[in-house]
């Protein structure tokens, strides 16, 4: 699917906006730093959150792929993500975190760093809004 050049940016451009409304639905003290980290992140480099995306999509097919075929086989994808949430974010935090070791940009690097300790939960809580995004390039 990721080979189809079409296909790749549509889900660069969905991806995206994907990460954008779970970060607006972010509360409490960790979301208004997740909040203020990704206004930031945009604010120095516009852009950032589909380039992401599109360098970050070929590390992230493969790590939830175990998890889709489960959820598919079990014939409730997003029960199964509620689920799995935090194993899933775990799979998806370790491309970001391999990703972010390489990076080049210092204010990225210490934005990441900073944030990567609430990271896991903050990703959780997005994972089951990632199965509805997968189902509408591969349904049942």
């Amino acid at each position: 699917m990721l080979s189809d050049p079409e296909i790749m940016r549509s889900l660069v451009v969905d991806g995206a906006q994907l990460v954008d409304a779970e970060v607006r639905k972010k509360s409490g003290i960790s979301g208004a730093a997740v909040r203020a980290g990704y206004k930031t992140m945009v604010k120095i480099k516009p852009g950032i959150v589909e380039e992401a995306m599109g360098i970050l999509l070929p590390g992230f097919a493969p790590a939830i792929d175990p998890f889709w075929e489960k959820a598919r086989a079990s014939g409730e994808p997003h029960r199964y993500f509620e689920e799995h949430a935090t194993e899933i974010a775990d799979a998806l935090l370790g491309v970001t975190d391999r990703r972010a070791e390489r990076a080049k940009h210092p204010v990225m690097k210490k934005l990441y760093r900073g944030l990567r300790g609430t990271a896991l939960a903050q990703t959780a809580s997005s994972v089951p809004s990632l199965s509805h995004l997968i189902l509408r390039y591969d349904p049942l």
